[in-house]
């Protein structure tokens, strides 16, 4: 049994503060390990959105797409906006992870009061903690969100072309568009919860099924991280595309804002149901690479957390 393992029994009798500061160890890893991840995948993040709008415009392949991007911008156009998108995982990967502890202590806390033969969650308790989570990490990350997409898309209001800072997008954003346009594409993305809900239930209930037989290794929490995301991004992947052309702030033909179910029906209407999802490939490849680094980071930061406080009070008491 792995330590992030042992330290995920629950123990009635620990504290608070114990338990808030493996909360906020959990939280800090998964920050690190969605940093980590999203630098070393980044590329690939910018040509799956781009190419998924800019093969729409050109009523070209994705391949196409990524073709031009490269041609007209070089390496470097691969890395707009990751200053931001860094932030943005960052703070939601930090609330998401804290609250998702919280709530799976505060579950297995109860399922020692109630005897329960088994500490461990249930896929119900696994889908109601990652919905809390998912919620709160939504809700508190989505200007973010929408000023990592602008650069990434190389898009912003009324600007010459070139490529904007985090902090200029943020304003151009702000003038043009009014404090609201921060929060654009708010309504899918909180339906998009039920993402990380699939994914993280998937990934602790394959991973439960692996301990039963043996330790779980680093290479495995990989893998299944990766399948955990490969099947609710195929799932949810109508909606992630409604979110990026919400947040490039496409008009209807009256001048009011396109909605989520608007642009459901227009996708629909033009495209039939497949267009649902164009671009999936691109998409899918680089989500299922970057979660499958985001859980192998995690873990691996979360290890080396618990190995720290461990060995401090020792050093303390040798001092």
């Amino acid at each position: 049994m792995s330590e992030s393992d042992r330290a995920h029994k629950p123990m009635p009798d620990a504290s608070v503060s114990a338990q808030q500061g493996d909360n906020i160890a959990h939280a800090l890893a998964g920050a690190g390990g969605g940093l980590l991840s999203v630098a070393l995948t980044y590329p690939l993040i910018t040509l799956s959105t781009r190419a998924q709008v800019e093969s729409k415009r050109a009523q070209s392949s994705t391949y196409d797409a990524v073709r031009r991007i490269v041609q007209r911008e070089g390496i470097s156009g691969l890395y707009s906006g990751l200053d931001s998108a860094l932030f943005g995982i960052s703070v939601t990967n930090f609330v998401y992870y804290y609250w998702y502890e919280w709530t799976r202590s505060y579950l297995e806390r109860a399922a020692v009061r109630t005897a329960r033969a088994s500490t461990k969650l249930t896929m119900l308790e696994s889908m109601l903690a990652g919905a809390i989570a998912a919620r709160a990490s939504e809700s508190s990350s989505s200007p973010s969100s929408s000023t990592s997409s602008l650069p990434a898309l190389g898009t912003q209001p009324h600007s010459p072309p070139k490529k904007p800072s985090t902090i200029s997008t943020v304003m151009a954003l702000w003038k043009d568009e009014g404090p609201l346009a921060l929060f654009a594409g708010v309504l899918p993305a909180l339906v998009l919860v039920i993402n990380p809900i699939l994914q993280y239930t998937i990934f602790e209930q394959l991973k439960d099924v692996l301990e039963k037989r043996r330790r779980v290794t680093p290479r495995d929490v990989f893998v299944l991280g990766a399948l955990g995301r490969l099947l609710a991004t195929s799932i949810t992947y109508p909606y992630i595309t409604v979110k990026s052309r919400m947040h490039v702030a496409k008009r209807s033909s009256d001048g009011k804002e396109e909605g989520m179910d608007a642009a459901l029906t227009r996708i629909v209407r033009e495209k039939g149901w497949s267009g649902l999802y164009k671009g999936i490939g691109p998409k899918v490849s680089q989500s299922v690479i970057t979660a499958a680094f985001l859980f192998a980071f995690k873990d691996l930061l979360y290890e080396m957390s618990v190995r720290l406080r461990q060995r401090v009070p020792k050093v303390i008491k040798k001092a």
